[in-house]
């Protein structure tokens, strides 16, 4: 049939169904667009009461929370190198080391496991992530804050008052937030009170009035030497406006950081609100043109997705720390951040990243994996002084330097905890293609983990390579039992991934006799544990997922490390590893398992199911700003824990679940739209990444997959799962091939596959 040629392949589309045509090139247009859309924007009523539902902003190293009623509008300030690193134990010396937690397990030596390792944690304060502090604006009391505003795409805060507004942002560019405030009368800066834990001294607090410009500052001496500054300098903005520049300096940056502090605040104030804001939207317009988009029918979800893709430009840049468990936001009460707001490698980091992958986030995911490459020297002393190996290891629970805390010994000090942040590097590779980086980057880094691994392996009786201690985070917390006698499921899969990504980069690599190497040492290793009866994944040999629990460690290999997957031998495995989870329930879950699971099930194409579990996640599981707290919020009775502490990486899981439903590009095979509910019936998406090196684009109506668009960003040949259902698809290309159930073609890099299912005739 002859094709109208009035428009770009997209919009091709036979001469009788032209009208149903033109819907769809609407469609297509919608899912182009870069920005988030204005309904997702973060609105919430006035007041707000605690820092944990506040308005969120940062650039990655500079965080603040917009917050507060009445006349008064707190700002709470964070940077994300602020750390007292003060050690609280001498992990890697005598009485500290791997050699010694063996020994005390096999003793069983319970109390003394827990002075070694849990105590420090526990009754020790530092290290710890610190807050910075809080600025405290007041205006005249005849204006009262009635709601609050985030736009995403501008990344700017607003605070709506009567018959005025008062607007702020942290600059993408600048360690600097500007505001312009209505009727300023005060502005205030409170020392957290959390200090007084780490045995601070009191803050000194300064002013002056240069120029018409008010200046003050906080300075505050922490541990090690290190020092910073809260600064805010104000002036005059028109008869009735002030603007108002904040900052933290520290001691790190190169000078003195009352000095640079205010420098940045003059110099902020001189540029003025609109001159500051251009290079800051500049940023954030690339952000959004340069990261994926998706649009699905729940609107409160899509808010929601649209919130945390936000978050990966907001708490996350190349050149600043990584993402702790709450970003640049760290808790802003009478005492310090959960956890101690630190870099914790089980599953928290590694789910947090997972997302940016398909997002196409690489300046949050660059950050991370700097981050890690340049601390290698210090993984690899923690290789040698607590595990007496060679090679690298890395602490599953650490400060910002890299150095262990402690903590649950199981998981904090485990020794393939690293290996679950090497996927990572892996998948960085795997996404981008990118030659240069898989042989200066992943495989180096992996390794050497894979060095130190290596080391730790023992013969065990039947011949097999086994560790010596296993475990499976935070089952049995951290009593004896947690010390399992044989071999975790989730040590296992760890060690089968490590040794065949190693073998899957040397072979890419072409060198050979390594690839060899790390096949013969996977080889020797005991196969994933199986249930004879149940056909599911357990803990451990004898050690079946039998009651409710918020980790869902047994299950690695199915996701996210793929192992397992639903289109081999193995699904029955996954089904009824699937099954095992939902039959005992969620009582025992936190948010992210809701999130986590539902990004399982996708995986499994399960589709409904994974769609209820997110549903139930963005529910129950996250405070009215959008971040992720552990406990049901909703008192919805789906879980029976209903506290409150923020960790993020429930929401970067979400986000993750979402990909999982609509695009999937594991075992190097592209499938579209491969977990979508049929409640979704109009979907679509723009650039999400896949595995190979695909940058892909496509559109559902009315339940049937109506275009998709590819564009390859390494080169190579495409296997994509048909899409369309078996329909008849119109090609920009001649030498796209069906093979099977799906369609092969080689692409050179750059170049642009698109297809658009034949729609039938209209009457």
């Amino acid at each position: 049939m002859a094709e109208a040629a009035s428009g770009p392949f997209l919009c091709r589309v036979p001469i009788s169904a032209r009208i149903a045509g033109a819907l769809l090139c609407a469609l297509s247009a919608s899912a182009a667009e870069s920005q988030p859309r204005p309904s997702s924007d973060l609105r919430l009523s006035a007041p707000i009461s605690t820092w944990d539902e506040a308005i969120p902003l940062g650039n990655g190293l500079f965080g603040g929370l917009v917050w507060g009623g009445g006349s008064r509008i707190n700002i709470s300030l964070d940077r994300g190198d602020l750390w007292d690193l003060r050690p609280a134990a001498p992990f890697g010396s005598d009485g500290y080391r791997f050699a010694d937690v063996v020994r005390l397990v096999r003793e069983h030596r319970e109390d003394s496991l827990h002075i070694r390792l849990d105590d420090p944690y526990d009754r020790i304060a530092y290290p710890t992530k610190i807050p910075g502090g809080r600025v405290v604006v007041t205006v005249d009391s005849s204006r009262r804050a009635q709601a609050f505003t985030l736009s995403l795409a501008h990344a700017e805060a607003s605070v709506q008052f009567a018959h005025d507004v008062m607007r702020g942002f942290f600059s993408a560019r600048d360690s600097v937030a500007l505001f312009r405030v209505p009727s300023l009368r005060a502005v205030d800066i409170v020392r957290p009170a959390s200090l007084n834990t780490l045995g601070y001294g009191p803050a000194t607090f300064s002013h002056d009035t240069v120029r018409r410009v008010a200046h003050q500052w906080m300075v505050q001496q922490a541990a090690l030497g290190l020092s910073y500054v809260v600064a805010v300098a104000s002036r005059q903005d028109g008869p009735s406006s002030s603007l108002m520049a904040i900052t933290i300096a520290t001691s790190n940056d190169g000078g003195d950081p009352v000095a640079i502090a205010r420098r940045r605040l003059d110099r902020a104030l001189r540029s003025g609100y609109a001159a500051l804001q251009r290079p800051h939207d500049a940023w954030w317009q690339r952000f959004w043109a340069t990261t994926s988009s998706m649009t699905v029918p729940d609107t409160a979800l899509q808010a929601h997705l649209d919130l945390v893709q936000y978050y990966y430009g907001a708490a996350a840049r190349r050149g600043a720390p990584p993402i702790p468990l709450q970003g640049v936001w760290t808790a802003d009460g009478n005492s310090l951040p959960p956890w101690k707001g630190d870099i914790h490698n089980d599953l928290n980091t590694q789910m947090t990243y997972l997302a940016a992958h398909a997002a196409g986030a690489d300046d949050a995911m660059m950050g991370w994996l700097d981050y890690n490459w340049t601390l290698l020297p210090v993984y690899r002393q923690f290789a040698r002084d607590y595990f007496g190996v060679s090679g690298a290891a890395i602490p599953g629970v650490m400060s910002l330097d890299g150095k262990p805390l402690g903590g649950w010994g199981q998981y904090s000090l485990s020794p393939t905890m690293g290996l679950w942040v090497a996927q990572s590097f892996y998948l960085q590779w795997r996404y981008g293609r990118d030659r240069a980086f898989l042989r200066t980057r992943a495989y180096p880094f992996i390794a050497e983990l894979g060095i130190a691994t290596t080391a730790l392996l023992q013969r065990a009786p039947d011949g097999r390579w086994r560790l010596p201690l296993s475990s499976s985070p935070e089952i049995f917390d951290n009593s004896m039992r947690a010390w399992l006698p044989s071999m975790s499921n989730f040590d296992l899969a760890l060690l089968h991934w490590l040794f065949g990504a190693l073998d899957n980069m040397a072979t890419a690599l072409g060198d050979s006799t390594a690839a060899k190497q790390w096949r013969a040492t996977s080889a020797q290793l005991q196969p994933l544990v199986i249930d004879s009866t149940t056909h599911a994944l357990p803990f451990a040999a004898g050690l079946p997922y039998s009651e409710s629990h918020r980790h869902f460690s047994h299950a690695l290999a199915i996701h996210p490390l793929g192992l397992l997957t639903s289109e081999s031998a193995d699904s029955l495995t996954v089904q009824r590893t699937l099954d095992q989870i939902r039959q005992y329930g969620s009582d025992n879950w936190v948010g992210y398992s809701f999130s986590w699971y539902s990004a399982m099930l996708a995986r499994a194409g399960r589709t409904e199911e994974a769609l209820k579990q997110l549903e139930d996640y963005r529910r129950a599981f996250i405070l009215r700003n959008g971040f992720h707290a552990n406990g049901d919020q909703a008192h919805s009775g789906l879980a029976k824990a209903t506290y409150r502490p923020v960790t993020l990486e429930g929401n970067f899981l979400a986000l993750h679940a979402a990909h999982e439903m609509l695009l999937q590009s594991w075992g190097d095979v592209v499938r579209i739209f491969p977990a979508v509910s049929t409640r979704w019936r109009d979907v679509s998406y723009r650039d999400l990444r896949a595995e190979g090196g695909w940058r892909v684009s496509a559109t559902r109506v009315g339940g049937v997959t109506t275009r998709v668009r590819i564009v390859s960003g390494a080169g190579g040949v495409l296997r994509l799962r048909d899409p369309f259902g078996g329909a008849k698809v119109a090609w920009n290309r001649r030498d796209v091939r069906r093979v099977g159930v799906d369609y092969v073609v080689t692409l050179r890099k750059g170049t642009v596959l698109e297809g658009a299912r034949q729609l039938m005739p209209v009457n």
